[in-house]
């Protein structure tokens, strides 16, 4: 079972600390040195691994900030809360800024001690649901209306093994979507294979899909199965399509219409039971009509066509996507994996994205490798997206305008008029009044970010009011809100209240 370890050379501390977490059923387990902390966890798995470490930042076994440093390398998403005595503050902010979870100066307040574990605790709880999620990931992620029309096709293709043509632009996901129709079908135990026929020059491609006796061509030293072969039993996947020289598509119509080929220079029919899906960025109806593309070839592969939104399409799935992509980036890299605040995102949302997913994507490594900080703010975003016109007026670009307000919301009328500038300008209703009015303005426009936009303004409220207060100085304004150092931090950055 995880427990709270702490790590103190000073006997009074641990037992001090043990007691009053025992108190609120929370077990502990201690230790007088790092080296102790660092065996105890290489031989505990992780589901017995501690849930939150609290340290002393100076015992005769070594540093706190060193172990703090191993822990980072081991457990990264373990939050960690170091105690240090007053004299210690300025440099041990310094040391693990960004790092720690939280400071403890000594000596502390039992009661808020346990309260910053019990803080801890829970983040450490919504980083593992988190990771979870993360992990058990699907292939294919999207919340969007038209994302789940396809899902939905796919569920009710999975028995079935007819053809299915795939159409929307380049980095769209096409291949992601067969490979799904493939893993969910009777097939799944069979060969995936896929082939861009785009990619591979003409004199190639059909040597590539059918295959060559030995002595068929200058070269050919030995027989060759094409792809078709390889995939006898499973699915082939016909990327780009469209792109297929004219007389290479008669062959494939001859395929498609009796199941067996001729590999080039051979005289046997090769027989093959394959499930073909196709795939093209191209308006195949176009290309008919231009004599491009035969017609009796596309009414063979069109049985079931199914069309992938473009990325611009589905704007609401921009975030979950970028957070995924950032993980994905993070665990190639073996990086800490970083945060994008909410106005980063609005302007990614912004964004026409013509390389469509896969254009996030590199987005999301460019910036696990670029981007100064740990959380990404609009200005660390690439040149391509912060140079698209009309990317200042993100919050028009993204989010529809506003309709004229409900009876109600009239209630903040001369509050909302000056809330850009003013975010905590009361209006003339009580404050209970405003917000049920302005939530009910905004779910009226049929808003899917309601929750984020009103708690942004509340949260930006309670801190601009809190620094105030406190002439600016942020550790002071976190004890008045209840909240850690490291919380107000990332919110100010966040918030954009720098």
């Amino acid at each position: 079972m995880k427990s709270i370890w702490i790590v103190d050379d000073d006997q009074s501390i641990r037992f001090v600390l043990e007691k009053a977490l025992l108190r609120e059923n929370l077990p502990t387990r201690s230790f007088t040195n790092p080296q102790d902390v660092l065996r105890a966890l290489d031989q505990a798995p992780e589901e017995d691994g501690p849930h939150v470490l609290v340290s002393d930042i100076r015992m005769p076994g070594g540093s706190g900030l060193d172990l703090l440093e191993q822990l980072k390398k081991r457990r990264p998403r373990l939050p960690v809360i170091i105690m240090t005595a007053f004299s210690d503050l300025d440099s041990a902010v310094a040391a693990f800024q960004g790092a720690a979870f939280e400071y403890l100066p000594k000596p502390f307040d039992l009661h808020r001690a346990v309260d910053l574990i019990r803080r801890a605790l829970q983040e450490s709880q919504v980083e593992a649901v988190a990771e979870e999620r993360m992990t058990a990931a699907p292939e294919m992620l999207g919340q969007a209306p038209a994302m789940q029309d396809v899902f939905r096709a796919i569920g009710r293709l999975s028995q079935s093994q007819v053809t299915v043509l795939i159409t929307g632009e380049s980095g769209s996901g096409k291949e992601l979507v067969a490979r799904a129709l493939h893993r969910h079908s009777s097939r799944a135990r069979g060969p995936f294979v896929a082939i861009n026929t785009a990619a591979i020059p003409k004199d190639l491609l059909e040597s590539e899909l059918f295959g060559h006796e030995r002595g068929a061509f200058t070269g050919a030293q030995t027989l060759r199965r094409g792809r078709f072969e390889q995939a006898d039993g499973g699915t082939l996947f016909l990327d780009e399509i469209g792109d297929m020289p004219y007389d290479l598509q008669t062959r494939l119509l001859r395929v498609l219409s009796d199941g067996q080929f001729y590999r080039v220079g051979g005289h046997s029919a090769v027989k093959a039971q394959v499930r073909v899906i196709a795939a093209t960025h191209q308006n195949l109806e176009q290309r008919v009509k231009e004599g491009g593309f035969r017609e009796d070839l596309f009414h063979r592969l069109n049985v079931i066509r199914l069309r992938l939104p473009a990325l611009r399409e589905r704007r609401e799935d921009v975030p979950l996507l970028t957070r995924f992509f950032l993980q994905h980036s993070a665990s190639q890299l073996s990086v800490e994996p970083k945060r994008i605040s909410d106005a980063a995102l609005q302007r990614l949302a912004a964004f026409d994205f013509p390389g469509n997913v896969r254009q996030l994507e590199n987005i999301c490594h460019w910036l696990s490798v670029m981007a100064p900080a740990q959380v990404i703010e609009p200005k660390d975003l690439p040149p391509e997206v912060l140079a698209q016109p009309g990317a200042e007026s993100v919050g028009a670009a993204a989010v529809p305008a506003a309709a004229p307000p409900a009876e109600p919301a009239q209630l903040l009328a001369l509050a909302d008029a000056d809330s850009a500038a003013h975010p905590c300008v009361p209006g003339t209703a009580t404050w209970e009044q405003g917000l049920r009015a302005e939530a009910q303005a905004l779910l009226e426009q049929d808003r899917s970010d309601v929750w984020d936009v009103l708690m942004r303004r509340v949260e930006t409220c309670l801190i601009q009011t809190a620094l105030t207060s406190t002439r600016g100085r942020r550790i002071e304004a976190a004890q008045k809100l209840g909240i850690g150092r490291n919380t107000i931090t990332r919110k100010i950055q966040e918030l954009d209240l720098e």
